[in-house]
């Protein structure tokens, strides 16, 4: 499974003008507490977040991930979540 094309596709409901994806996961092997899951860190820019909170943009991202993390696919996701006017000004 292409982990990158599997976020990004979930998250193709927030019409999204750029996606950045970065897997961590070297980063992190071994370390206590990881049953498996990868490391990630994504930039996600959308006209969705205008007039949102960074709080509810990350949970706009969480919730559109939330079984990839329940099912043990995602162990840990940094999330950068912008408009495009944030992101590209």
């Amino acid at each position: 499974m292409d982990m990158r094309q599997t976020i990004e596709g979930r998250l193709k409901t927030l019409d999204m003008q750029h996606f950045e994806f970065r897997d961590d996961s070297h980063l992190h092997a071994g370390h206590a507490g990881n049953t498996g899951g990868g490391h990630y860190a994504i930039v996600v820019v959308s006209s969705a977040f205008a007039d949102v909170s960074r709080i509810e943009r990350q949970r706009m991202v969480k919730n559109l991930l939330q079984d990839l993390f329940s099912d043990g696919l995602i162990h840990a996701l940094s999330i950068k979540a912008q408009t495009p006017e944030e992101y590209f000004h």
